[in-house]
């Protein structure tokens, strides 16, 4: 029995016109059983796959590093899946079409008050079918969180996984005060100062520094951004992230150093 043991495997069922759907494993040994109780109970990494073969080793792969995980070969099947067990992260590989990812991503981005299948924060590596421009393009402004070219190496699959996941974590962790060297943020009081002077910020100016010194090494691309502070589903006109991040920077830059950087064509950082 291979380490397909921990995870739900797929099995070709009579009478379902070869259409894959989950089956219950067995356990083979201590350490398999061990992983089962790991597992139970534990949000699942929910794997979108049409290519059977993939599906399986992937899953067995995930299972072996002690993930659970959720297997769907269609989007109906993934909106099935989501809706059971809402997932903590999502691999969206090969669907019917190109247009069938960007679609399901789209619909997984949905507010929540529109019915979203999960958290509409959840997040999502898209692996394309190659590593061209423009599906590249199409996935982050769907709203993917990153992409893979397939077939993508499990080991790079892996490390990115567990990137996004400890942003995931940061993000979802209570903060009550950031510091960025002479910069300090008590979320709680909403209140801002450089080299201890208060700084007055609008709420929207304020929420996107937040999200800014949350991760202040990194640059956020403003499709990101434009998500997290304002709701929206695509990066579509950037005139509203420019405008308010040109205000931050003004105001924070009246007190003193250089802090919110425009890196043209990707988004802002913290300097």
């Amino acid at each position: 029995m291979s380490r397909s043991a921990a995870v739900a495997l797929l099995a070709r069922p009579e009478g379902a016109g070869g259409a894959l759907s989950p089956v219950a494993s067995r356990r083979s040994s201590p350490e398999a059983g061990s992983r089962d109780r790991k597992t139970e109970g534990a949000r699942p990494i929910l794997v979108v796959e049409a290519d059977g073969a993939t599906a399986r080793t992937l899953a067995e792969q995930l299972a072996g590093d002690g993930y659970a995980v959720e297997l769907a070969v269609s989007a109906e099947h993934a909106r099935t899946r989501a809706l059971w067990r809402s997932p903590r992260l999502v691999v969206l590989g090969g669907l019917e079409s190109v247009r069938g990812q960007v679609e399901l991503l789209e619909e997984i981005r949905r507010p929540a008050r529109e019915r979203a299948l999960c958290s509409p924060d959840v997040p999502v590596i898209v692996i394309g079918a190659c590593a061209g421009e423009l599906d590249m393009l199409r996935a982050f402004e769907a709203g993917a969180d990153d992409f893979l070219a397939g077939p993508a190496p499990y080991l790079e699959l892996r490390a990115r996984m567990r990137a996004l996941l400890r942003r995931a974590e940061a993000r979802g962790a209570p903060v009550s005060r950031l510091t960025v060297g002479a910069l300090e943020i008590d979320v709680g009081a909403h209140a801002v100062s450089v080299h201890g002077t208060p700084v007055q910020l609008r709420r929207l100016e304020f929420e996107l520094l937040v999200h800014l010194a949350s991760d202040p090494a990194r640059v956020f691309a403003k499709h990101e951004l434009l998500r997290a502070v304002w709701g929206y589903r695509s990066s579509g006109s950037t005139r509203t992230l420019d405008s308010h991040a040109s205000r931050l920077r003004r105001k924070l830059e009246s007190h003193g150093g250089r802090w919110v950087v425009n890196e043209w064509g990707v988004g802002y950082r913290l300097r």
